[in-house]
Formats: C-alpha cells, structure tokens, sequence
C-alpha cells in the first residue's frame, strides 16, 4: 500500500510540475496559442482549466502525502536508533588512575606531612 501511495504521490508531483511549467506567470503561457481564435479552448478558458487543475493537484498532493504518513510501515522501525544501542551494549572498560611518577614512599610522606599541618 505505500509502494502505490508513493507512485501517486512521484505522479502528481511531476503532473503538478508540467502543469506550472505550461502556465506563465504574465497570462501567456498555453493561452497564447489560442488568442487570436474564439474557440472552446480560448484564452481565458484555458487559464481558468490550468488554474484548477494546479490548484486540485496542489491540494490532492497534500492529501497524498497526509495518507503516506498513515500507512508508512511501522513493523520493521526500531524504537531506538542504532547509536543508541551501540551505546547501551558497550561495555565500560575499568578506569585505571594514571601514575604521575609518585613512588609509594613520597605519597606515604605527603600523607605524614598532611597529617602534621592538621
């Protein structure tokens, strides 16, 4: 159901884009063919079909999308992201105090003479 949702949505989206691309925008466009003519498609006739037709596309459009939203597939989505996980499995490696060069005698004499000033 997605598969064909989207489609409609790649169909109307290039329809969209070709009947925007016919109109221009100085009341040309398709209409200028037809001018000099008083035929059904005249010049405001055919104006008035390509602005309908933009503005049901546009709004058919949205409602497409607003249908793909509903029907996206939710049954292969994680509830978290992969990073997340990756941070949840990763084991803690046990910290080690790094070694300044203090020898045990010149930490036991800093303690006795902590002691002292007390």
């Amino acid at each position: 159901m997605y598969q064909f949702v989207s489609v409609l949505v790649i169909l109307v989206s290039i329809l969209l884009i070709l009947i925007v691309l016919v109109q221009n925008s100085k009341g040309g466009g398709l209409a200028s063919n037809f001018s000099a003519s008083n035929q059904v498609m005249g010049v405001r006739k055919t104006a008035d079909f390509l602005e309908k037709a933009t503005w049901t596309l546009a709004s058919g459009l949205l409602v497409l999308a607003f249908v793909s939203v509903m029907v996206l597939p939710r049954g292969g989505m994680q509830s978290g992201s992969a990073i997340d996980e990756e941070i949840q499995n990763m084991s803690t490696p046990a910290q080690e105090l790094p070694e300044f060069g203090i020898g045990e005698e010149d930490a036991a004499a800093g303690q006795e003479a902590a002691g002292d000033s007390l």
